[in-house]
């Protein structure tokens, strides 16, 4: 039982063989689209192994028919919605959720699991189950055991919870099983006669074939639902407890973007925002530099001081819609906290947001501004303290509260339609930056730069444009030490295709398909994936992607700052260098748009601290 990533980058057909070689029956992938379990389901039965489906208490009737009929062995049936580990009782709303299940899976068997840990627990669901499934209370026995005897601590433990044991011969082999709360039931000797028939694996399906999955996968869906895949990139690599809120927030947004009202709601709130933003030619920048013009779009300038406040605006009225009345939010850099805070504060809604304790540190004046606002404000101490770990903490505190509560996500990434959704709202920065040039200059620009973190204002910059063949693309990751060593954030330049946060995209990763740790000097960027449409443009070169390091960062920071008066997000500094470099090989009479995304007076502390080391290398002495 597992995620998806590691089994992607370990190699699927390899894993199954291996793990058949090891004595493994079959798998559970908690976060397997229905269109890839029947892939995979199909690789499982060609090396007799079984796919488990899941079911949560949050499927809807029509998902449970699905999984149930693509079933093989059992189902999978969670208990309750959350994260894993033992609890103290369980729903009373089992039975009526193991008949809805029972009704679709015929003579499939049922395993429940999520919570179970005791006798009380174990017996309260033999009448509705035909199993229990228990693993966290297992791994704490086996973690609390005395050396050489987590195994006899395992089985005394399980004898306890089922009342039964198992007894065996002097070899090891099991010869009965006897009820040690219960009257010994008769277990007949297991080798006194011969069979008169065997039938292999071989000989009869281990379940319903290909056919019989992709029958059940028919008719599921909506055609003209949006796109939920950019090329091989995209989809929803989630537990099933997240599907069907998932399903209701597409269902949602798909009407709302169709709606005349929704969009003239939206742009209502243009005064309020600042929009249109301005845009403008950075004349000193474009002599310093020489070569192609360098145009600004400045987003610094919108409300909260950056482009979140376009999706976050957005998708609160999403939200309301929905009839959500708590917003939970990730930030890194602390800007789409702000935003989602401000929006908050504006329509009266709770607003709780997800920090890394890092960025906690480095952001600190972000994180009094979204306490001013009203929002709490969760640090999350928990493996790199960024963004990543952000978002992880967001995801599992939206599980458990999906009835009230939107996830404004920040970023183009996440399952899908998260990054559909904020290309969408964001998109207002490229069609805009459209408009502008050729009110000013009579022609689309030759070239638009943006930063690329997550890359929702990358997205949001090049999609009205990328259609635009003659218009190039250019986003600029976080290089921090170089693409070379292990500290950086550059996802495009320097990672591989896996499955992050329910999307599949490029990921920062190891061998085993772990996660590895970013470092950018930007927060913002301090993220180990990126969105799917950014990846799809990668692999199609319909736009480029390149890694300014955290020295080159505070070069573009300097140059803007002491040619053109403004002080630019760090993550703006990545592309403001990517420009600068973009602009010497163009040559004069070339236009480029650089989106700045955001102000920089939540860094001049970082920019500070970063000197003393970084400085030397671009000839900066700047001491105070």
């Amino acid at each position: 039982m597992g995620y998806y990533n590691p089994m992607l980058r370990y190699g699927e057909e390899r894993m199954l063989n291996d793990c058949k070689e090891a004595g493994v029956n079959g798998f559970i992938m908690v976060d397997l689209p229905p269109e890839e379990a029947v892939r995979f389901r199909d690789l499982c039965t060609s090396t007799g192994l079984s796919y488990v489906p899941l079911i949560a208490p949050s499927t809807s009737e029509s998902r449970m028919k699905l999984l149930c009929e693509i079933a093989d062995s059992f189902i999978y049936v969670v208990s309750r919605m959350g994260v894993t580990g033992a609890t103290g009782k369980l729903s009373s709303n089992l039975p009526d959720l193991l008949s809805r299940v029972h009704n679709y899976s015929g003579n499939v068997p049922t395993a429940l699991g999520f919570g179970i840990s005791t006798r009380e627990h174990f017996l309260s669901v033999q009448d509705i189950s035909e199993g229990a499934v228990i693993g966290s209370q297992i791994i704490t026995v086996l973690g609390d055991a005395p050396a050489g005897q987590a195994a006899q601590r395992a089985e005394q433990y399980l004898s306890s919870v089922t009342g039964r044991r198992l007894e065996r011969d002097a070899t090891g082999a099991i010869t009965r099983e006897t009820n040690v709360l219960e009257p010994v039931l008769k277990v007949e000797p297991t080798a006194v006669s011969q069979p008169t028939e065997v039938i292999t694996e071989a000989d009869t399906p281990s379940g319903p074939g290909l056919g019989d999955q992709l029958k059940a996968l028919s008719g599921v869906g909506d055609p003209s639902a949006i796109p939920s895949r950019f090329g091989e990139f995209g989809g929803q690599y989630v537990p099933e407890s997240l599907m069907d809120c998932l399903a209701e927030l597409e269902r949602g947004f798909d009407i709302a973007r169709n709606d005349p009202s929704f969009w003239e709601e939206f742009r209502s709130y243009y005064p309020y925002m600042g929009r249109p933003s301005s845009l403008h030619l950075a004349n000193r920048l474009t002599e310093r530099v020489g070569g192609a013009n360098i145009w600004l779009k400045r987003e610094d300038l919108n409300h909260t001081g950056s482009h979140k406040i376009n999706n976050a605006l957005g998708q609160i009225l999403l939200a309301r819609r929905l009839g959500k009345t708590r917003i939970i939010a990730e930030t890194g850099a602390g800007q789409h906290g702000v935003a989602s805070a401000t929006v908050c504060a504006k329509f009266g809604m709770e607003c709780v947001v997800y920090m890394g304790a890092e960025d906690v540190r480095r952001q600190a004046l972000n994180v009094f501004r979204m306490k001013l606002l009203g929002a709490s404000v969760v640090a999350v101490d928990a493996g790199s303290r960024t963004l990543r770990d952000a978002v992880n903490e967001a995801l599992r505190a939206w599980v458990v509260d999906l009835d009230t509560t939107h996830y404004i996500i920040g970023s183009a990434i996440g399952p899908h339609p998260f990054p559909t959704i904020v290309r969408t709202f964001q998109s207002v920065i490229g069609e805009e930056t459209k408009q502008q040039m050729m009110e000013q200059i009579g022609k689309l620009p030759d070239a638009v730069v943006a930063c690329v973190g997550g890359g929702s204002n990358a997205v949001g910059s090049f999609y009205p444009f990328s259609k635009d063949l003659s218009v190039k693309l250019l986003g600029v990751e976080a290089g921090g030490d170089g693409v070379d060593t292990d500290r950086h954030s550059a996802t495009l330049s320097g990672g591989s295709k896996g499955v992050l946060h329910g999307v599949r995209t490029y990921v920062l990763q190891d061998e085993h398909g772990q996660i590895s740790e970013t470092h950018s000097i930007s927060a913002g960027l301090d993220y180990p994936g990126v969105g799917p449409e950014l990846s799809d443009w990668k692999d199609s070169e319909r736009a480029r992607f390149i890694a300014a390091t955290d020295a080159q960062c505070l070069a573009g920071f300097r140059a803007m700052a002491q040619t053109e008066g403004i002080l630019p997000a760090l993550e703006s500094s990545h592309a403001i260098w990517g420009a600068m470099e973009l602009a010497k090989t163009m040559g004069k009479g070339k236009d480029i748009v650089l989106t700045v995304s955001g102000r920089g007076d939540k860094d001049v502390q970082s920019v500070a601290e970063s000197l003393p080391a970084l400085g030397p290398k671009i000839g900066w002495d700047l001491r105070f």
